[in-house]
């Protein structure tokens, strides 16, 4: 059972996700408890391979208020925790024209901090118009059945 603590609603309306990694994330106290607190967004977040590392780039985690002398940098790089194996998938799949890594979200599993990384391929403006469109065809298919059932009974 995981605990959500931060989603990335965006991702899913500027990304078509084509698959979905859980990966550790390498952070500091006072990241940690800053995180507890719920001061954390992943808006405009992403990841990269660099030299056989994965990493992920602007996740604000703000300042914990309460630490004494010791801060953390907001938006500083931080590392992913995960195999070479997976390392070298991502790299892959992030190296395919139009592919990006994005973090999807935060939640906590086992007492540790989680983050689900998803290979999106980059939605068109019409792209996005399509979604709109069948969403709202999907909603009205589900007021005109609800209304059918209302007057049945």
């Amino acid at each position: 059972m995981s605990a959500e603590i931060c989603t990335n609603r965006k991702a899913f309306h500027d990304y078509v996700i084509e698959s979905k990694l859980e990966a550790g994330l390498e952070l500091l106290g006072t990241e940690v408890k800053s995180i507890r607190a719920g001061h954390v967004n992943l808006r405009g977040a992403y990841a990269r391979v660099e030299k056989g590392e994965a990493y992920v780039f602007d996740i604000d985690i703000q300042p914990y208020e309460r630490a004494s002398h010791e801060q953390h940098e907001p938006k500083r790089k931080r590392r992913l925790l995960l195999h070479r194996r997976e390392i070298d998938q991502l790299f892959g799949e992030a190296n395919v024209s139009g592919r990006t890594l994005v973090p999807l979200r935060l939640y906590w599993k086992s007492g540790r901090v989680k983050v689900e990384i998803g290979v999106g391929r980059g939605k068109h403006a019409v792209d996005k118009r399509g979604d709109l469109k069948e969403r709202e065809a999907s909603r009205e298919a589900q007021r005109t059945a609800a209304n059918f059932n209302r007057r049945r009974e």
